[in-house]
């Protein structure tokens, strides 16, 4: 059952819902059509302040090696030499600043990690929905929240710039997620 956001009913920790979050990404290829993918293992959770988003906090880890294109070969190229699995298994995001910049809308600041090499992105969030389990009496437990997301990330400056193949992927990657997190009690 969807309800009206109301910021301060959400206010608590959650922790990320996998089967219903998406962690993709987007890159041009010069030489043919556009290459999706997505990451498929991961955990994470955040600290929802609705009174106060500023006091809002996120973290997340990746793991690389589940990265998915539906191209075996391209898969292992993009974990052994992009994202240098061997050295460096995971891939972190840790926030560092939520601004509210709109009734449901956020920038969410924060040091994201690839390939050991850390840097700041800023991700537009925008909240979606809020909703109860509705196989449950108690309203305060099993609320879900529903976040889309995206930024855009220059894979260069997190080293991924080597080789002829990498002068065939545009350097600007595309972030879309679809996020679904459950509150904790």
């Amino acid at each position: 059952m969807t309800t009206t956001i109301v910021l301060n009913d959400l206010t608590g920790g959650y922790t990320l819902d996998p089967a219903h979050t998406r962690i993709r990404f987007l890159a041009r290829h010069t030489i043919g059509p556009k290459v999706r993918g997505q990451f498929d293992q991961f955990k994470g959770g955040a600290y929802l302040d609705g009174g106060d988003p500023s006091e809002s906090s996120v973290e997340l880890t990746i793991q690389a090696g589940s990265i998915q294109t539906h191209n075996r070969q391209r898969d292992e190229y993009l974990r052994s030499k992009f994202l240098n699995l061997a050295d460096h298994p995971t891939i972190t995001f840790t926030s560092r600043e939520v601004k509210q910049v709109g009734e449901t809308t956020f920038k969410l600041t924060g040091a994201l990690t690839i390939r050991g090499v850390t840097n700041p992105i800023t991700v537009n969030l925008e909240l979606t929905s809020a909703e109860h389990d509705p196989s449950s009496d108690d309203l305060s437990s099993n609320l879900r929240v529903h976040f889309k997301g995206s930024a855009t990330i220059n894979r260069k400056d997190w080293g991924v710039n080597w080789t002829a193949a990498a002068g065939l992927v545009s350097k600007t990657v595309a972030l879309e997620l679809d996020i679904a997190a459950i509150r904790q009690l």
